[in-house]
């Protein structure tokens, strides 16, 4: 029996990978070599892509995108290194885009050697435009700027603590972090309508039942059962951690998920969550098709609004704006106007 064969439709920008593979490879590469090329290109770096998402989402961004790294004197390089990304948000108050560029380490110290901060800060200085770092740590991202890196004995250290409390994703990104109130959750009352099996254990035994879903109710942070809720508050509880529970009684057995006492969450943090409740399956997201996107996620359009409908809902109890210790002077301006 022959074969199957699979077929995936290029991409949109899939003539600019093949000519991105061939200017690398060169125009008499096997074909088979280009193809991987352009299946790796397509697939992308992670982690760059991860973070455009993240900030194309969080609703704050006007343009974001790759910077390229190609760059020419050969002997340029000795002086600049250009970042990864180019970036302007509707927070800035200034005139110019900012720099980024995208780390990711789970020890609590991001270093940079000396030369390698010193010529990303020269492409900086050179373009007139703020330097920011995006740190990813485990799950959590930060973006600071670098001029937050000390030195220590060789490198330019800066801690995680010290990320977070400078971070700038909310006020200039717009994350958001929040709470979903003790006691809110999901409840499936299944009908027992007929026994299947049961099987003798050490402790009593088992029982297999043929069940029927016949009611699903919501309760608010103060107890309230509801038949029904908004699709985007719904996507909101299940986005967070919730705890299992069971109730058996001689004709149904109900199937609780509910919010504990602790806990917070960022907006970038849910998106993720979010990513796979949304996926047919368990692989991580593609980040590169999603920024082709309009809409990233199909249950929240907007994360902040969700929010403040589940607020006067009674199922988020605490919407968190973090503010960085330092502002810096590309959004000093914004601070003092809010504050009038």
């Amino acid at each position: 029996m022959p074969k199957e064969h699979t077929t995936q439709a290029m991409p949109t920008d899939g003539e600019r990978l093949i000519q991105d593979v061939l200017t690398e490879l060169g125009w008499n590469a096997d074909p088979k070599t280009v193809a991987e090329g352009v299946r790796r290109l397509d697939i992308g770096l992670p982690l760059e892509d991860e973070f455009s998402v993240v900030c194309a989402w969080l609703g704050k961004c006007q343009l974001l995108h790759k910077l390229d790294q190609q760059q020419i004197p050969i002997a340029s390089k000795q002086e600049f290194q250009v970042p990864d990304l180019l970036a302007r948000f509707s927070s800035q108050t200034n005139t110019s885009p900012v720099l980024i560029e995208v780390k990711s380490k789970k020890n609590k110290l991001l270093s940079f050697k000396p030369d390698y901060l010193s010529r990303l800060q020269n492409y900086a200085d050179l373009m007139g435009m703020p330097l920011l770092i995006a740190w990813k740590f485990h799950s959590i991202w930060s973006l600071f700027d670098a001029r937050h890196m000390k030195k220590a004995s060789k490198n330019f250290n800066i801690t995680f603590e010290t990320a977070m409390r400078e971070n700038l994703l909310g006020m200039l990104a717009g994350d958001i972090a929040y709470k979903v109130g003790a006691g809110v959750g999901v409840h499936l009352r299944f009908r027992k309508d007929k026994i299947i099996d049961t099987t003798a254990t050490e402790d009593g035994h088992t029982e297999q039942w043929m069940m029927t879903i016949d009611d699903v109710s919501f309760t608010d942070r103060e107890g309230n059962r509801r038949k029904k809720i908004d699709n985007e508050v719904q996507s909101l509880i299940t986005a967070w951690d919730l705890e299992q529970q069971e109730d058996h009684t001689d004709s149904h057995v109900e199937l609780s998920f509910v919010a504990g006492n602790d806990g917070m969450q960022f907006a970038h943090t849910a998106l993720v969550k979010l990513l796979n409740w949304e996926s047919p399956h368990d692989n991580r997201p593609h980040w590169r098709g999603l920024l082709r996107k309009d809409q990233i996620t199909k249950s929240v359009v907007s994360f902040s609004t969700a929010l403040e409908v589940a607020y006067r809902q009674k199922f988020v109890s605490h919407v968190f704006h973090v503010q960085p210790h330092t502002t810096p002077d590309f959004l000093t301006t914004l601070v003092k106007k809010e504050q009038f």
